[in-house]
């Protein structure tokens, strides 16, 4: 017994280092990406892009099932978007409250005949709806039967799309107005196709929106939101910005992402069923571009382009990460041949092996050891000069690497404006590991469980709080994050070439496309 408490103790050690030390090489990883980004977004000035006439068009597409206490500030959001060449595509999945009809008289919809052609199979395509005012040309509502996942309802926004670009978003975020130009800066300054670019995600509870715009950043009050907060700065800043340097980026969320159509579309869309379809739309269109030998890039950028509304509550909590649990082990069942596989190069040998060992794995693994752990102290195994050094060894890290993130988010982003603001998720730090992580836990491998048995998770389940637009007192000195850039407020920097950049990339002939 006494050798198998060795191994145990061992195989725990080893696990911890080795996942401590991939932190550690992120953090440095993020640390030069983020200085990259400051250096080349100064290359494009916002202003000279906003007026070139060959800005690539761009679609963005929001899906929507059940959203009518948010439907409407989102898409006022996005219809505010600072874009020269854009379209809003809402998917009203089959929605069974008023999402539709709330749109229909907010935008004075009404049904008008549409080109549809369906490059990817989906549920049956209704109808397609276009406003009768002016102020609204660019928005289109595509009316379908529901799929069950977003991942069909996205399909069909590809499918209505008419430009060589396209953002998907949620119908539960807000974005900020210069996202579009933020985000197509990678595409355009890339030398290699760029097939596509994500952004951080942060909470929008508790901010204040005024028609569409979020006018103030704060992290939640309420604590379930808050963790939330901080898993996300920490995901994003830490995690994907350091991926990115080594151009192996896992997903780019399903939040906020803009994708290259046509590699998309060539890579057979999102898959119908997919209750990951960032993951597994990422993992598809890369596998695309290896399979065909083509070079390609998947870009990130540092800065918060979007806020979503987060779980409330633990009980919709459970839901959605017992939804992205279920949807990751049906990602690794549906793309096995790519885990371990030298032909797929940093996604099969690098990008897939890190998220199996430490991210599918872990929530096992730990579990596992809880269950060996209540076994070893009933029998009285327990190594009282080893154990409390491993779970302190392992909690003090946890706090330390949030807390690093904290201070680097708010040293260069500077998004919360009173000190108070930042303690908060200091303290959210220290108990995050107590309280957050074994919830997040549990909700995976209950996941788990729900893919091996085939429990169906229809996605749409969350219920919505709505947006907060109250403006509160003592709250002179506002930010706005639609004024925010990567150099913390600093003035981009012109480039007199930016119009050579463009016919370089054959970009000149899309513009000639039709809008609606």
């Amino acid at each position: 017994m006494e050798f198998f408490v060795k191994i145990y103790e061992y195989f725990i050690f080893f696990y911890a280092t080795s996942l401590i030390l991939s932190y550690l090489v992120l953090a440095i990883f993020s640390f030069i990406a983020i200085n990259n980004y400051k250096s080349y977004n100064t290359d494009i000035d916002d202003e000279e892009l906003l007026s070139s006439n060959l800005a690539p068009g761009i679609s963005v597409i929001a899906p929507a099932y059940n959203e009518e206490k948010t439907i409407i500030v989102n898409v006022k959001s996005l219809l505010t978007l600072n874009y020269p060449l854009f379209e809003v595509i809402i998917v009203n999945d089959g929605s069974k409250d008023k999402t539709l009809e709330l749109l229909i008289k907010e935008f004075d919809l009404v049904e008008a005949p549409f080109a549809y052609v369906e490059k990817i199979k989906t549920k049956p395509y209704k109808r397609t709806f276009k406003s009768q005012n002016p102020k609204y040309e660019i928005l289109t509502v595509i009316d379908k039967e529901n799929g069950g996942t977003k991942a069909d309802a996205f399909n069909a926004g590809l499918n209505a799309s008419v430009f060589p670009y396209y953002l998907n978003t949620d119908v539960d975020c807000i974005l900020a107005r210069n996202t579009l130009t933020k985000m197509i800066k990678p595409i355009l300054n890339s030398k290699v196709r760029v097939i596509a670019v994500g952004a951080t995600l942060r909470m929008s509870n508790n901010c204040e929106i005024e028609e569409g715009i979020i006018t103030r950043v704060r992290p939640p009050k309420a604590l379930i939101p808050r963790f939330q907060e901080l898993e996300y700065i920490r995901s994003y800043l830490l995690g994907k910005m350091g991926w990115e340097l080594i151009n192996s980026v896992p997903n780019v969320s399903g939040g906020l992402g803009m994708f290259d159509k046509e590699i998309a579309i060539k890579a057979g869309g999102y898959g119908a069923d997919s209750h990951a379809e960032d993951m597994d739309m990422m993992t598809r269109m890369a596998a695309h571009m290896m399979n065909n030998r083509l070079d390609y890039k998947i870009g990130y950028i540092p800065l918060s382009c979007c806020w979503t509304e987060g779980p409330p509550n633990v009980k919709i909590l459970s839901r959605q990460r017992t939804r992205w649990a279920s949807g990751l082990f049906q990602m690794f069942t549906d793309h096995r041949k790519i885990l371990f596989n030298p032909n797929y190069k940093r996604l099969g040998l690098i990008t897939f092996p890190y998220i199996f060992i430490f991210e599918f794995l872990a929530p096992i693994i730990e579990a596992l050891g809880i269950l060996f752990t209540i076994f070893l102290f009933l029998y009285g195994y327990i190594n009282w000069s080893f154990a409390p050094l491993i779970l302190l060894y392992s909690y003090t890290f946890a706090i330390m690497i949030s807390s690093v993130v904290i201070i680097w988010d708010q040293m260069t982003f500077k998004y919360y404006n009173t000190t108070r603001e930042v303690l908060t998720l200091f303290v959210t730090a220290f108990i995050e590991p107590i309280i957050y992580h074994p919830m997040i836990m549990f909700f995976s491998l209950k996941g788990y469980y729900s893919f091996i048995t085939s429990r169906e998770l229809a996605w749409g389940t969350m219920t919505r709080q709505g947006f907060e637009t109250e403006k509160k007192e003592g709250d002179a000195d506002n930010n706005n994050p639609n004024d925010f850039n990567s150099s913390g407020g600093e003035n981009n920097q012109k480039n007199s070439n930016l119009l050579e950049r463009m016919r370089e990339k054959k970009l000149s002939g899309e513009v000639e496309q039709i809008k609606t």
